[in-house]
């Protein structure tokens, strides 16, 4: 009986998901709640946090770690520095960190910090809080963390901050402290240089005492009208099974709202400039468009509400909201929105560790928001995801590519971390519908979020979906193409005339074997498709092209470097091309066909 027992118990435990560790999956968890008094004008704020830690973990956990990311916005910071010393800063920050007065700085002071209310050893290093617990977390265990601070806002440099250049005065963005994640790889206590987040799962209540001239938007629910109370107003909003907070407020804000599908409230709040409002009027009905097509392509938004701002300093997303720059023209106002927006599907609520795999936020965001673009706006695009593959080009041929794997703050250069993360990043699941079809890409994308939205999914985790759904072996291609720069480079080296037809000679010069889709050209104007399956994938797509006749050759072995095929037919051949789709990043396309000299 007791063997029975075990093997249940094996089976719940081990049935709840695997992730690249190959351990039944957890996740921790915290819930937040917070209150905070604004002083708008020394820009100056007070906060108390009490949080609940659930150690879901199998460690015991004997100390923990908060990000205070206000805290880059100081002289001599990592930030700082670095913004100077980077080969290509980012022009918005470049050397004004290292410029800013005591009364422009931001800071995130902590006042009080308790275990179950006991005073704790805790010490600031830079924009992290490290602290060592009175007593361990045990697995399975909850604790009570209660934290006061002191704050000051910076001026709007990075994302954060206060009066940026289009005049808002708040943007608070990683305004908290925010307990650090731990997971299978152990803490990510990463200090804020410049790059991406991570965060762990929960309940957040959240009170914003304020001027009562300010309206306030941004991640959550709010509770009733907001309170008045010696000349400010106390803004209350909650938010369920999050994994950040953010806010904006300002004192001219309009506040539109817009029913989106499936019964989401859009909510819009933008300066009251006239050169600007029939802009973001007409944004509106456009961004329920693009919540139904990603709740169609990817799959249903959870929450209840959506809120686009007007802040920050370009675009960024952040949990059921998004800050954005809003004096735009129209096509750039909503492009910049149906990238924030995809975010919250391919950040938020699949939650991969930015620091580690930026590119399948940035990378599969920006695939999924130019198909959008291109269904909405009606632009006709024969390949909407043309331009990340110029650009992964560009730094594949260039001599300085750095792996996808590399962590976000680790590229060599600015440009570096941009083309990958967004450019390549696109190719590898635009192009994975080249290597399995576009239809079993489709069924990824929607599975992929089916089994691991809230939750934090590594690339392992995205390619085994994959393979689950196409029947593939993809090891190959995660491999190659996100840990190494190894680079696709094949070429059709010969076509010669036979007896019975024509014998076809192909090269592999790259180093990264992909399955190769071939167009034979008649000079009648007839086509013919041939397919090479690569051998170590162990699967064939479908046809792409069924009305065309496809063959299907044998495999093509990676350590083979030449392969040959010849293929009967009484026709004289005009044309042989190499992928007439252009979805395989090829970085020499030039040798991908072959014409013959008599045509």
């Amino acid at each position: 009986m007791k063997y029975y027992l075990y093997v249940i118990v094996a089976l719940i435990f081990f049935g709840n998901g695997y992730a690249q560790n190959n351990c039944a999956y957890w996740q921790q968890k915290v819930d937040y709640k917070m209150e905070i008094d604004v002083d708008v004008e020394n820009w100056q704020y007070r906060g108390s946090q009490e949080l609940v830690y659930t150690n879901n973990s199998p460690d015991t956990l004997d100390r923990v770690f908060y990000h205070l990311y206000f805290n880059a916005f100081q002289p001599g910071s990592e930030m700082d520095v670095r913004s100077r010393t980077v080969p290509d800063p980012d022009p918005r920050v470049r050397d004004r960190i290292s410029k800013l007065s005591p009364s422009e700085v931001g800071f995130i002071k902590p006042t009080s910090l308790t275990q179950n209310g006991q005073p704790l050893k805790h010490e600031v290093v830079g924009t992290v809080l490290e602290v060592d617990l009175n007593s361990p977390i045990l697995p399975g265990q909850s604790i009570n963390l209660a934290l006061e601070w002191d704050a000051q806002v910076p001026v709007q440099v990075r994302r954060s901050g206060r009066n940026n250049k289009e005049g808002v005065a708040l943007s608070m963005t990683q305004w908290f402290p925010k307990l650090a994640e731990y997971d299978f790889q152990g803490w990510h206590a990463d200090p804020y240089i410049g790059r991406e987040f991570h965060g762990v799962w929960g309940d957040y209540e959240v009170t914003i005492n304020i001027d009562k001239d300010y309206i306030v938007g941004g991640t959550g629910y709010l509770q009733g009208e907001p309170k008045k109370k010696r000349g400010k107003k106390s803004w209350t909003f909650v938010a369920p099974n999050v994994h950040d907070f953010t806010w904006a407020a300002d004192d001219d804000y309009i506040h539109d709202t817009y029913p989106g599908p499936n019964g989401v409230e859009l909510n819009f709040y933008y300066k009251n400039n006239p050169d600007i409002i029939d802009n973001w009027k007409k944004l509106q009905p456009k961004t329920a468009e693009l919540m139904a097509y990603f709740n169609e392509h990817i799959g249903p938004y959870p929450y209840k509400q959506y809120s686009v701002i007007q802040g920050g300093d370009g675009g960024m997303e952040y949990a059921m909201c998004t800050l954005i720059t809003g004096e735009r023209k129209f096509e750039s106002l909503f492009g910049v929105t149906a990238h924030e927006l995809a975010h919250s599907w391919f950040q938020f609520l699949l939650a991969t560790n930015e620091a580690k795999h930026e590119w399948m936020d940035e990378g599969f965001t920006s695939y999924i928001s130019n198909l959008a673009e291109n269904e909405i706006l009606e632009e006709n695009r024969a390949n909407p995801q043309a331009g990340s593959y110029r650009g992964y080009r560009f730094l594949a041929t260039s001599g300085k590519e750095m792996p996808l794997s590399t962590h976000a703050d680790r590229y060599a250069t600015n440009r570096n971390y941009g083309i990958s993360a967004y450019s390549k990043g696109n190719v590898f699941i635009a192009q994975l519908g080249y290597v399995i079809g576009e239809e079993n890409l489709k069924k990824t994308i929607k599975r992929y979020y089916k089994d691991w939205a809230f939750k934090h999914p590594t690339p392992n985790d995205f390619i085994r979906v994959a393979e689950k759904v196409s029947g593939f072996e993809l090891d190959w291609y995660l491999t190659d193409f996100a840990q190494t720069s190894n680079t696709i480079d094949y070429s059709i080296n010969e076509v010669e005339k036979t007896a019975n037809g024509a014998k076809v000679k192909l090269e592999r010069k790259g180093l990264m074997p992909m399955p190769i889709d071939l167009k034979v050209e008649y000079v009648d104007g007839t086509e013919e498709q041939f397919y090479i399956p690569l051998q170590m994938a162990r699967a064939e797509k479908n046809n792409p092209n069924p009305e065309t006749k496809r063959t299907v050759l044998s495999d093509w072995a990676w350590a083979i470097p030449t392969y040959e095929f010849e293929f009967n037919t009484t026709k004289e051949v005009k044309s042989v091309m190499i992928d007439p789709s252009e979805m395989m990043a090829d970085v020499n396309v030039k040798d991908n066909v072959w014409k013959s000299k008599s045509n």
